[in-house]
């Protein structure tokens, strides 16, 4: 991953409530996930990386609604 990828990556991440210190490591583990589910053939790296990003944006929605 490039630094500008990683850059936006972690962007997202803040956006989702992670906070700024915890995002850096998370991308890259992130990252690292998404090579893993690509590394099984089922996806892109693009596709995998766009899946755990959906999964984390709806824990982050499920935690806005327990907080209401």
């Amino acid at each position: 991953m490039t630094d500008a990828e990683q850059a936006t990556l972690e962007q997202a991440l803040q956006q989702l409530g992670v906070p700024t210190a915890k995002a850096p490591p998370m991308a890259t583990q992130l990252d690292k996930r998404a090579h893993q589910l690509t590394a099984k053939g089922d996806h892109t790296y693009e596709q995998a990386l766009i899946h755990l990003l959906q999964l984390m944006k709806t824990a982050h929605e499920e935690r806005n609604k327990q907080g209401d």
